[in-house]
């Protein structure tokens, strides 16, 4: 327990079985990981920014101790979205008891709910929008295009949203990416807010649709970054939830290997998922990580966990424990 804090004695000391287990078992094979020197994807469902997950994962960023993300439209942008609106924010412990009638008022009133949290509508959404789609516009004006996070960063970067910040930015993980200009995979991100946005000015004729690289290209391009990333140590996977998140980047090694037949192209080396899916249903999020050697992304030998249970609680943990608190 040398060089670890107070957080991770406790872990190490009372997560002894079950999913306790798992925690620990994840932790430390993900510690093993970076020690060898490989990479290590993280990737984001669900509403983790809105969770505010960035407390613990930007200062991951901010330590290299994440080379690579993938998340969902929604998670890119809720997190800044929580930077800029977080006072507006409405927290409703009693969700589960509201009436249909109830959450119209919610509506009615912009406030869009995820859970027990809502998130403000005008405040978060429309605050963003002029300042994104200024950006847009001029890239498309220059001919220029980018992929979803690249446009993200640059409004980041700008300075033009400080005067919105309502939360210390050290607890926003996208401002921390941004930063080191961390590679993102933004699969999915038309059915974000912001891809709703867009799709809305090209609908309008004010913007065209090839100003927002697609997620094809985001294939392609993490197509290369894993062949020459992995010349010399590999990358591992560690997956917080399920969904498209998880499923579009983890297939670009059976890519490599079957469809452009790159037959030395190497499984990632570490696999971890964070996940309550039932396996039972045909669900791809709740598989069992020995399925995935059948569709030659794992290897027989390739470390492998899976914590069934809520990735709010357990993120947190494995991230305060690789970070030594």
């Amino acid at each position: 327990m040398e060089n670890k804090g107070q957080v991770s004695q406790f872990i190490l000391e009372h997560f002894k079985h079950f999913n306790a287990a798992s925690l620990v078992d994840a932790a430390k094979g993900y510690e093993v990981q970076l020690s060898k020197g490989n990479k290590m994807m993280v990737t984001l469902a669900g509403a983790m920014s809105t969770a505010e997950l960035g407390k613990s994962l930007a200062e991951m960023i901010r330590q290299d101790k994440i080379q690579i993300i993938s998340c969902t439209g929604a998670n890119l942008e809720e997190d800044v979205m929580n930077l800029v609106a977080h006072s507006f924010y409405k927290r409703i412990p009693e969700y589960r008891d509201l009436t249909p009638q109830q959450e119209r008022e919610l509506l009615d009133n912009g406030l869009n709910r995820v859970t027990d949290t809502c998130i403000p509508e005008e405040e978060a959404f429309r605050r963003l929008q002029d300042h994104i789609y200024k950006i847009w516009k001029t890239a498309e004006e220059a001919g220029k295009r980018f992929f979803p996070h690249e446009y993200m960063y640059k409004m980041l970067l700008s300075g033009e949203l400080e005067q919105y910040y309502q939360i210390d930015p050290k607890n926003s993980w996208l401002l921390a990416a941004a930063e080191k200009n961390l590679p993102i995979v933004v699969p999915g991100w038309e059915d974000s807010t912001m891809g709703n946005i867009f799709a809305s000015y090209c609908i309008k004729g004010e913007l065209k649709t090839s100003t927002v690289k697609s997620g094809i290209e985001y294939m392609t391009w993490l197509a290369d970054w894993y062949t020459e990333n992995t010349k010399d140590n590999g990358i591992g996977f560690f997956q917080i939830g399920g969904g498209i998140a998880g499923d579009f980047p983890i297939c670009v090694v059976p890519m490599l290997y079957q469809d452009l037949e790159r037959t030395q192209t190497p499984f990632w080396s570490y696999f971890c998922q964070i996940s309550d899916s039932t396996t039972s249903y045909g669900s791809y999020s709740g598989a069992v990580p020995n399925e995935k050697i059948t569709w030659g992304k794992l290897d027989a030998d390739t470390p492998k966990f899976i914590v069934e249970s809520d990735a709010t609680i357990v993120a947190p943990l494995i991230f305060a424990y690789l970070l030594g608190y």
